[in-house]
């Protein structure tokens, strides 16, 4: 394969055309509105469907029911968007309808900013519609991370009828850097026994969220946390790098950990024996990587592009034992390797456990 420059939205965007999209479903909203734009003219050459819908609600919604057919489908937005989606993205879940969801995030609360931002780790991780369910939500660190996992989540929505989110931010989305695109699938539709394809020769199948009776509304619960079960055991990704021998840890996901990694490969360059953890599965977390790695490390430091998320997570994964350090910058600012080499500087001279 060669490498072609291209930004991060149309990237994401084109590898999902070659994942096989065969609808999307969007509103613009910066800094995602070139993958919606991209779309706008790709879909309509492949005599795929493309429709901008007149908001994040009705878009996902046409989402819903695209997906409750069995087709491949799509739609992407930023933060203030994905929480008019949450209702929707909440009654998709329940429903076992597979889907795929970019979020490139940006500044908040509120309507806040267009500039990058990782303050919807809550938002996307914890489920953020109603009920009990998580999406998978994969965390990309380059353009090129966003190709393959934007590739690879259409499987993953077909495999386990889920909902999954890659959860970028507004720099990935607007960078532009050297990838290599996947290849063009061809994907041949073949029913599963659950989609909506028109009941001819064959009993009615029906596909709601709602569960009047308790007892039925269990059993739609119960469907739900089999089929995560089966993701925490398969699908957790992360990345390690130089934490055989160190002693502090530094866990970042996304652009954080990108720049993190800078400051890490200095200080290791001077000699001190510093690591780094990068989550890729913002869920299913790589919890027990985490506690494995607690065992021998003396601290770790948090840097997020938040005031302080997914760090509730690495302190529920690491226990009681290594300290758990944070540096943080909100509002759509990013980190600079210079902040975090001198918030490391500063954690060396602590005394173990403060």
């Amino acid at each position: 394969m060669t490498k072609e420059l291209w930004k991060g939205n149309e990237a994401v965007a084109e590898a999902a055309v070659r994942a096989g999209v065969q609808a999307y479903f969007g509103y613009p909203i910066t800094p995602q509105t070139e993958l919606l734009e991209y779309l706008a003219k790709r879909m309509v050459e492949l005599d795929r469907v493309f429709l901008q819908a007149e908001s994040e609600l009705a878009a996902i919604n046409m989402v819903y029911g695209a997906g409750a057919t069995g087709a491949r489908v799509m739609t992407s937005s930023s933060s203030p968007g994905v929480s008019l989606m949450q209702e929707g993205i909440s009654y998709i879940a329940a429903s076992g309808v597979p889907c795929v969801l970019v979020d490139m995030m940006r500044g908040g609360p509120g309507l806040g900013n267009i500039a990058p931002s990782q303050a919807d780790y809550f938002q996307l991780v914890k489920g953020g519609g109603h009920g009990d369910y998580h999406p998978i939500v994969l965390a990309p660190a380059s353009v090129q991370e966003a190709v393959d996992l934007t590739y690879e989540a259409f499987d993953l929505a077909m495999k386990y009828r889920s909902v999954v989110i890659i959860a970028a931010d507004g720099a990935i989305g607007q960078m532009m850097e050297p990838v290599e695109l996947p290849p063009m699938r061809d994907i041949e539709p073949k029913d599963q026994g659950w989609e909506l394809t028109g009941a001819i020769s064959r009993d009615k199948r029906i596909i709601s969220s709602i569960g009047l009776e308790p007892a039925e509304l269990e059993q739609i619960n119960l469907t739900v946390q089999a089929r995560q079960a089966l993701i925490r055991d398969a699908e957790v990704r992360y990345v390690e790098r130089w934490t055989d021998d160190a002693d502090l840890v530094v866990v970042a996901f996304g652009t954080a950990a990108r720049v993190a990694q800078s400051a890490v490969r200095e200080l290791r360059e001077r000699g001190l024996k510093v690591g780094l953890f990068r989550p890729i599965s913002l869920w299913p977390f790589p919890t027990e990587q985490l506690a494995q790695i607690a065992q021998r490390v003396k601290r770790f430091l948090v840097v997020e592009m938040n005031a302080g998320q997914m760090i509730e997570d690495v302190r529920l994964a690491v226990g009681s034992g290594p300290s758990v350090n944070f540096l943080g910058k909100m509002g759509g600012l990013v980190p600079m390797p210079g902040e975090i080499l001198e918030r490391i500087e500063e954690l060396e001279l602590m005394p173990a456990g403060s």
